[in-house]
């Protein structure tokens, strides 16, 4: 994922969001954390599609990360559509990126420059920077 000179980067799971942006250029990434926003789940419409047993019982429908996600997104959203975010990376395991996706504005759709279905969140900023070069 090659992300642009000033693009925010979206590090996202089912329990945890860090926004930062790349002060160096795609080749060379600097990033800096500017956010980690407090965000209060309360979106709980993927439950819709989550109900069957199985998937509970066994733990693959954690209802908590999924409304994490859409709380994410909401937040993400609204960042572009006032124009704070121009052009933004994601990166979130797979799981995440899927219920992130359900979400998107299409003025989010439009600023995304990369998504990566991948967990990063808990890397040292250093492991980031080299899995941005590696995914190019």
């Amino acid at each position: 994922m090659r992300l642009p000179h000033k693009a925010h980067l979206a590090i996202v799971d089912g329990e945890s969001f860090v926004l930062m942006r790349n002060e160096g250029s795609p080749d060379e990434p600097n990033l800096k954390e500017v956010a980690k926003p407090d965000l209060t789940a309360s979106n709980y419409s993927a439950g819709v599609r989550h109900q069957d047993h199985v998937g509970q019982k066994l733990g693959r429908t954690d209802l908590e990360e999924l409304a994490h996600a859409a709380a994410v997104a909401e937040w993400l959203n609204a960042a572009v559509l006032d124009g704070t975010i121009e052009r933004i990376g994601i990166a979130a395991d797979p799981k995440t990126l899927g219920e992130l996706r359900r979400h998107y504005h299409k003025k989010l759709e439009a600023a995304i420059v990369a998504e990566e279905a991948k967990t990063m969140t808990g890397e040292p900023i250093a492991r980031i920077e080299k899995v941005l070069l590696a995914q190019g």
